[in-house]
């Protein structure tokens, strides 16, 4: 890429040139050897193709996710989170060992513990999570919320997301409990107990996140 001064502004390309205005100046730079065509058939570009296709779906489970615990999310006050994210996304996809290359899911990797351990661990921005301090057991009518002596919390919210990894959308449940001194609170069963849930928690002491993450 180059600028370029003259008394005529050209737009457009000539020859394998391609010349356009870019924050005020002109520039020119020569036309990229990229053919859509190729790259859809041609079979030197299959690796490229599917690592596209599964960092497209990777991309789109990560925004979903995002989107519904956007309430949250904003209070971690981290402008790299989409980044970190998609990563993460990208190595639970990974823990996808029964798809080949390039139909490799963020689903099928959830079904596995090492992805489901992933996103355990993930922290958002600098509040800490949860961590090993938290589980969830499943009751007959409802689920239970466990937590050890080291959170230390005021109130809990506890947010359960349906995602449907298809069409990249999200159904949310969401509880805030009241902690009176317990370790551990009773939630609604809102879904089927044969969906693929995640469980968001968050644990507040006087109005403030003190941790919040995936359990």
């Amino acid at each position: 890429m180059a600028t370029y001064e003259s008394l005529i502004k050209l737009k457009g390309s000539v020859g394998d040139l391609v010349f356009y205005t870019l924050n005020g100046k002109n520039v020119v730079r020569k036309k990229s050897g990229f053919n859509k065509t190729a790259f859809k058939k041609n079979p030197a570009y299959e690796k490229v193709r599917q690592n596209s296709s599964e960092f497209g779906h990777c991309s789109k489970i990560g925004k979903t996710i995002r989107l519904a615990l956007s309430s949250y999310l904003k209070e971690a006050d981290d402008p790299l989170l989409y980044q970190k994210f998609a990563k993460l996304m990208t190595e639970i996809k990974d823990c996808d060992r029964i798809s080949g290359r390039g139909k490799r899911t963020v689903q099928n990797g959830l079904a596995t513990d090492e992805g489901k351990l992933l996103l355990k661990k993930f922290q958002f921005g600098s509040i800490p999570n949860p961590g090993t301090h938290v589980m969830i057991s499943l009751g007959l009518w409802n689920k239970n919320l466990y937590w050890g002596k080291e959170l230390n919390a005021h109130e809990v919210d506890i947010i359960t997301l349906k995602i449907d990894f298809d069409h990249y959308t999200a159904e949310i449940f969401e509880e805030k409990i009241t902690i009176a001194g317990q370790q551990e609170v009773a939630f609604e069963q809102h879904f089927s107990s044969d969906d693929l849930l995640l469980h968001f928690v968050v644990f507040k002491k006087e109005g403030k996140i003190t941790n919040m993450g995936f359990v």
